[in-house]
Formats: C-alpha cells, sequence, structure tokens
C-alpha cells in the first residue's frame, strides 16, 4: 500500500473500488457505515467487521460475506484493507485511531473525534508521520436543509447576516452508556458535532469564535448533560445561538435565520424565506423629531418570497447526507481530491465543545 494520503494504491494501480474494514457494529458502525456502504457496491466493498459483543457482527458477515472478528487488533493485522472505519465507542476514538495509522491504515473516524484539542493535534501529527489519509465522519456537513440555508445566506437577499438559530432539540430521556462523562459522552460530544460544524460553517470557516455556554443535566440517567444553550459572536460576523436539548417538547424549526434585508425558517424538510429589495422600499431618512401625530415608524415593504422542500430523492436524508459524504471520500482516495472537511477544521469543533465544558464543569458519579 502506498503511503499517499490521497490515492490508494496498490502496485502501482489506481484501485477503482475501496476495501473496507469497520471497527464497531453498532448503531453508527452498522446501522449507518455498513448500510451506507452497501448501497455504493461499485465503489467500496466490506471485507471485514469487528465487534466483541456477541452476535454483533452476523449482519454484515451473512449479507456481506466480509470475515467477522470478537477482537479488531486482528483485524488490524490485514494487509488487504484500504480503509479502515472506527465506529467504536466515543472514548476510545482517539487512542483506537492512532492505532489503525500507526499499523499503516488509511483511517475515517466517527464523531466525536476527541474530547481535546491536543488530542486532535496528536492524530493529526500521527497522519503526517505516517503518510496515512485521516478523515472524520462529519457527514451532516451535506444535510440537505443545510445546503439550502447556505445557499440562500450566499445569495445575498436575506442582506447582513444578523443571527443564526440553530435548535437541534427534542424531548427524551435517555439512559446508556452515551449519557456518562467517563464515555465522552452527553448532548454536546453526541449530537453537537454535527450543529457545531454547520454552526462554524456560517461564522466564517477558518475564524475561532468567542464563546458563551450554558449547560445542564436534567433528564438523562447518567452524568453528563442533556441540555446545551451555546452563543457563538466575533466582530463582523453573525451571532449564532444554537441549542441541543432533550428538554424541548414542542421542537420546531432547525434553523431560523435574521438578515438586515429579511429572514429564513428552515426544518430538515421544509424552508421559508422573505426579503425586500431596497430599491423597492420607501426612502427613509433619520427624523430626531418626535413623528407626527404620535406615530410610530410604519412602511409598506414588497416582500419576494422563496421556499424549498425536501426533494423525494432525498427522503431518507441521512442516508443521503452518508452517501455524499463517501462519495467525496472516494474522490479523496481513489482521484487525489482534497478532503471536503479537513481535520484542521474538526480541531476547531473541539476547540467550541473543550471550551464548553471548561465553563460548565459538571460533576461526576463515583
Amino acid at each position: 500500500m502506498s503511503k499517499s494520503a490521497g490515492h490508494v494504491v496498490k502496485k502501482g494501480i489506481v484501485m477503482s473500488k475501496i476495501r473496507v474494514g469497520v471497527i464497531g457494529q453498532g448503531r453508527s458502525g452498522y446501522s449507518i457505515h455498513v448500510r451506507g456502504l452497501r448501497e455504493m457496491a461499485d465503489k467500496y466493498e466490506i471485507v471485514a467487521v469487528a465487534d466483541p459483543m456477541e452476535g454483533r457482527c452476523d449482519d454484515a458477515v451473512n449479507q456481506l460475506g466480509a470475515v467477522g472478528y470478537k477482537d479488531y487488533k486482528d483485524m488490524l493485522k490485514r494487509t488487504d484493507l484500504d480503509l479502515v472505519v472506527n465506529a467504536t465507542p466515543s472514548h476510545l476514538h482517539v487512542p483506537v485511531s492512532m492505532e489503525i495509522m500507526d499499523l499503516g491504515h488509511n483511517l475515517l473516524c466517527e464523531k466525536p473525534l476527541a474530547r481535546y484539542t491536543s488530542e486532535v493535534d496528536q492524530l493529526i501529527a500521527k497522519s503526517k508521520e505516517t503518510g496515512k489519509l485521516f478523515a472524520i465522519f462529519q457527514q451532516s456537513r451535506f444535510a440537505p436543509y443545510f445546503q439550502n440555508a447556505r445557499q440562500v445566506i450566499e445569495s445575498g437577499v436575506l442582506g447582513r447576516i444578523v443571527m443564526i438559530r440553530i435548535a437541534f432539540n427534542g424531548f427524551g430521556r435517555r439512559w446508556d452508556w452515551q449519557t456518562l462523562q467517563e464515555c465522552n459522552a452527553g448532548n454536546l460530544l453526541n449530537t453537537g458535532p454535527h450543529p457545531i460544524d454547520q454552526a462554524l460553517q456560517l461564522f466564517g470557516p477558518d475564524l475561532m469564535p468567542e464563546i458563551t455556554c450554558i449547560m445542564d443535566r436534567a433528564n438523562c440517567y447518567g452524568d453528563a448533560e442533556d441540555f446545551v444553550k451555546i452563543i457563538l459572536k466575533g466582530k463582523g460576523q453573525p451571532v449564532i445561538d444554537l441549542e441541543i436539548s432533550s428538554c424541548n417538547a414542542y421542537s420546531t424549526f432547525m434553523y431560523n435565520i435574521d438578515g438586515t434585508r429579511g429572514g429564513l425558517k428552515s426544518t430538515a424538510n421544509h424552508a421559508e424565506w422573505k426579503y425586500f429589495i431596497p430599491e423597492e422600499a420607501p426612502e427613509q431618512h433619520l427624523c430626531r423629531e418626535p413623528l407626527p401625530d404620535r406615530a410610530y415608524c410604519s412602511e409598506k415593504l414588497t416582500w419576494h418570497e422563496g421556499s424549498w422542500d425536501l426533494p423525494e430523492e432525498n427522503s431518507d436524508w441521512f442516508q443521503y447526507m452518508t452517501l455524499t459524504f463517501y462519495t467525496h471520500l472516494y474522490e479523496t482516495m481513489v482521484n487525489g481530491a482534497p478532503l471536503v472537511i479537513p481535520p484542521e477544521q474538526v480541531r476547531r469543533q473541539i476547540a467550541v465543545i473543550e471550551e464548553c465544558h471548561k465553563q460548565n464543569p459538571l460533576p461526576r458519579m463515583q
């Protein structure tokens, strides 16, 4: 295997099908990665899966003819893997990822990538040292509702963006390992990598915001947070108000955007926006004296409206995100395209998460 991080090369021939090993056969490893890669059989072949729990590998073995391993270390001894997917529990992402690259494999790691930026730096350094591809599964960058909101913002029709509200909310109690701080759990690390990645793209792809965060443990049975409120701000950038709450019984819009010429509201399936064109608006000027007849400022604006509905072919938008991510990864590995989501961008996300935890130290269970 070549040590080039941009191609999958064997014996000097660029391969057209990527041979994949997946560590972990739980909700992410099987239900997201195996499910998605099965639909991309022209580009990917799952040849090995690993999981220590009894029976966890059986579905992939029976459906795909993959080889199942109880110990991922045995799987990593293989020399025919072009890509290893790390879908282990969150607190194992960093050590297992280091091991994967040390043993000469290209790596795709599930989110959350890490708990600390220092760990991200170690992984980036390991990738450079070994020459191995290092990618992170931030598939929500390709969410249709996010792409639409981004396109409307970039069109300029809403004017200067003043505030962006993002809400990944719902109501639910939780009692699994993803409620334990020792497992790098909680809403911020479980769900947060998706909206934070989107928020940072809208804030400014290369800028680090000022961060204010409030977190609370409300309905979960572990010791991690299930309510998160984050404010991101910076000079000349929009204020971003981000919620990740399991205590919201009336969750409505995922996106609500305020601009100087209009606004947008969006769920995962539908968006509406309206805006005025300055040249069509009545001419106004500052009046320092009280208005005649005790009037309040009032004018008639001509509103232009737009809307978006999730395309029928993308009705399973979660699967669409996975397939789009893997399509881009294929272009990187086989054709040398740059990573759409480089590790340095994910490092900024982890820096936000690290600061949020620093501002909100929660007591740990003994």
